[in-house]
């Protein structure tokens, strides 16, 4: 038997497991997280999209990847009974200089192999009653989920599989010697063959541990949202996203009905004070002195100033805030929001300060390890799964 330790239980780490148990005879899977439960952190606050693939560079791991994860997600979710709904999205502009990114983003669907269509004002009308835009891209294969649940269904496969699966175990050291693995835990030694980082929030310090050192620093945006009052979810059917900054991996504030039928609003994205910084008190020394010490940070500061004053103002404006989603739904106004929980992302950024803008899978003698990995790693999270068993060390 091959042993394999997979760090992290978010929905990428569990998915791991299960495509090793899947994949490989005879392995045995030791799953070890920090937390008490399965899919805390990026896994369980998020917007709960299952994304088409229409953003990314084409031959790109997150273009590949996504397109693939889109069509297996949702299949995983059909079989075994985890509500799905796929209910396409728009992608609109609402200012003439928004249109040649629009067509842009046309041709990056055709160049990713992915079917939209362009709608002029009276179809856009037809999807969506209350947006205002000049056109729009319609993306049909988009979807939502709840990826908790996705990620409480993998656990209960591996549970059956006989995977051991350590919930509230911390790996807080690393020994790789010329036949094995060792992982120092809060819980004592976990020996494998071969160690999986899938360690999200903290990736690069579990790489640093494994005697790594990784080319970049994760730094960790806060994504903050706002729901709509039931009073008002009416006036969104689905998704609708604003035309992207190409400079940027983040999308823009967005509205985005969920599984429940609640309506988001977001996200913005900012600096978070530590890495599970959900809330602008949740600061932690040691992640401020390593997000101030790494180049990378001012570089990147220094690069987008102008785009983190505005989104600054965002978090701290629930006027600001509405006023972006008028220029999506003119109907709403600052009382029509109401605080929803907020998300952080792993952002893996270099340290010429540029944001990497792909996934980054790093294989040692006996380690692998998943170094950036925000969305759309939850819609992905199948095949990427497939992705690091087929480089895992022999």
């Amino acid at each position: 038997m091959t042993r394999y330790v997979v760090v992290g239980g978010g929905i990428v780490g569990l998915a791991t497991a299960w495509q090793i148990l899947r994949a490989i005879p005879a392995a045995g899977v030791t799953v070890l997280e920090k937390e008490s439960r399965w899919g805390i952190h990026q896994t369980g606050h998020n917007s709960g999209v299952i994304h088409a693939g229409v953003y990314y560079r084409p031959g790109g791991l997150k273009a590949r990847l996504c397109r693939a994860g889109n069509a297996s997600m949702v299949e995983f979710c059909r079989h075994h009974g985890i509500p799905v709904k796929v209910c396409g999205k728009l992608i609109v502009a609402t200012d003439p200089t928004e249109l040649p990114r629009l067509h842009a983003l046309r041709q990056r669907a055709a160049d990713n192999d992915l079917a939209v269509t362009l709608l002029d004002q009276r179809q856009v009308g037809e999807h969506e009653p209350h947006l205002a835009c000049l056109a729009a891209l319609h993306v049909p294969s988009t979807g939502i989920v709840d990826f908790s649940a996705v990620s409480a269904a993998l656990a209960r496969l591996l549970a059956g599989a006989g995977a051991d699966l350590r919930p509230g175990v911390a790996v807080v050291g690393i020994r790789t010697g010329a036949r094995e693995v060792v992982a120092e835990t809060t819980a004592g030694p976990v020996i494998g063959d071969v160690l999986v980082n899938c360690a999200g929030l903290h990736s690069d310090r579990v790489a640093r541990l494994a005697g790594l050192r990784p080319a970049i620093r994760i730094i960790p945006f806060r994504g903050e949202y706002h729901q709509l009052r039931p009073e008002k979810a009416a006036l969104v059917r689905g998704l609708i996203y604003p035309v992207p900054d190409p400079r940027l991996p983040f999308l823009g504030v967005h509205l985005t009905r969920m599984i429940d039928g609640s309506v988001h609003a977001g996200p913005n994205a900012v600096l978070a004070l530590s890495r599970e910084g959900y809330r602008w008190h949740q600061a932690r020394l040691r992640d401020l002195a390593e997000v101030a010490g790494y180049p990378g940070t001012w570089r990147l500061v220094r690069r987008h100033a102008g785009y983190g004053v505005a989104e600054l103002r965002r978090s701290l404006s629930r006027r600001a805030f509405a006023r972006d989603l008028a220029r999506l739904v003119p109907e709403l106004s600052p009382a029509d929001l109401e605080p929803a929980p907020a998300g952080v992302r792993a952002q893996a950024v270099a340290r010429d300060g540029a944001l990497v803008d792909d996934f980054l899978i790093v294989v040692g003698d006996r380690h692998v390890h998943l170094l950036n990995a925000p969305s759309p790693a939850a819609t992905s999270a199948l095949e990427i799964a497939k992705e690091i068993t087929a480089r895992l060390p022999v």
